[in-house]
């Protein structure tokens, strides 16, 4: 019933993507995107960036004894990102993906879904701050008092919801889950324990503060760094942007594709948020959509290898198995040869 729900929003995303590009003029929107040509590449660099950094964030949550590689992380972190914005899930699915690869490299199952919980609350704590910023600069460049309200009001619900994410992990959170499962389970123990051991897991990591502020400045940098993409974008287009300008359009559109995470990919409420925040400083919709469609040409070429990659790893699942029938298989030859 799930998949069959993410499959229904994605469909009607994709539909209000469509639509929405339609009514801003397909022949504007693909000059547009022409223009961009190879700028596409600086944008493709831009997002490895990001994305390595996201995962440098991650890898870093972990404590030294057990911590995997830096280059496992960083390669998983673009698992997470491409099943996130490709797959009809819901844009946290592919996060959840990313811990149970992680257990392949003799990570526990606990402490991967733990880093994975603390690591999706510090992206959205900073991707909040970097919407405030967003929403400041706006503010300086005296945009629409009406539009001003509204990302204040819907920060304002944001940053409720990201403190109601946080108490969730402490204790409070572990008793409400232990009478659910109690209630569900009446009286065996087994998701008791489970829930233990990623409560365990997560006081761990918040334990070392200092990780954790790592974490955070890492996460921080790389929604900054992402502000290039739509620098780069317009400037190809042949309608540069202000600095100011671009970190508005980029913070306040993450923003609205954290608010709809529910929807695979942010389809249409990515497309409807540019039209409007670009909107702001005379950049037609056109140019709007041809950067929405150029950051999801980036999002294919950027997660199709890990897409790619994920399933190669879901292979080395079989392969002991696999292994290990042919090498009994062979051994009697091998008896019989010597």
């Amino acid at each position: 019933m799930v998949k069959q729900a993410g499959i229904i929003a994605w469909l009607v995303g994709l539909l209000a993507l469509i639509s929405i590009t339609a009514w801003s003029g397909l022949n504007g929107v693909g000059h547009a995107v022409a223009n961009v040509g190879w700028g596409i590449l600086f944008v493709v660099m831009v997002r490895v960036v990001t994305v390595s950094l996201a995962g440098t964030g991650w890898w870093l949550l972990f404590p030294l004894k057990t911590r995997p590689r830096f280059q496992t992380c960083i390669a998983l972190r673009f698992v997470r990102e491409a099943t996130n914005v490709l797959l009809p899930l819901a844009q946290i699915g592919g996060d959840f993906i990313g811990a149970g690869l992680l257990t392949l490299y003799a990570i526990p199952g606990a402490l991967a879904v733990a880093s994975v919980i603390v690591d999706v609350l510090l992206q959205a704590a900073t991707q909040f701050l970097f919407a405030i910023v967003g929403l400041l600069a706006l503010i300086a460049l005296g945009g629409d008092a009406t539009l001003i309200w509204a990302a204040a009001v819907g920060l304002g619900i944001a940053g409720i919801m990201l403190v109601g994410f946080y108490f969730a992990q402490r204790g409070g959170g572990q008793r409400i889950l232990h009478f659910v499962i109690n209630r569900i389970t009446g009286d065996r123990k087994w998701g008791a324990a489970t829930v233990d051991a990623i409560y365990h897991s997560l006081a761990t990591i918040y334990a070392a503060r200092s990780d954790v502020v790592a974490s955070t400045v890492v996460h921080m940098t790389g929604w900054i760094f992402g502000v290039a993409e739509v620098l780069i974008v317009f400037a190809f287009m042949g309608n540069p942007i202000s600095l100011a300008e671009a970190l508005v359009i980029e913070s306040l559109m993450h923003a609205v594709r954290g608010a709809t995470f529910v929807i695979p990919s942010a389809l249409g409420a990515q497309e409807g948020a540019l039209v409007l925040l670009c909107a702001i400083f005379g950049i037609p919709p056109e140019q709007a959509i041809a950067l929405s469609l150029v950051k999801r040409a980036v999002d294919l070429m950027i997660g199709v290898p890990a897409l790619v990659g994920w399933q190669l790893l879901e292979w080395k699942r079989l392969v002991p198995n696999y292994s290990s029938v042919t090498s009994r298989r062979q051994k009697p030859t091998r008896a019989h040869d010597a």
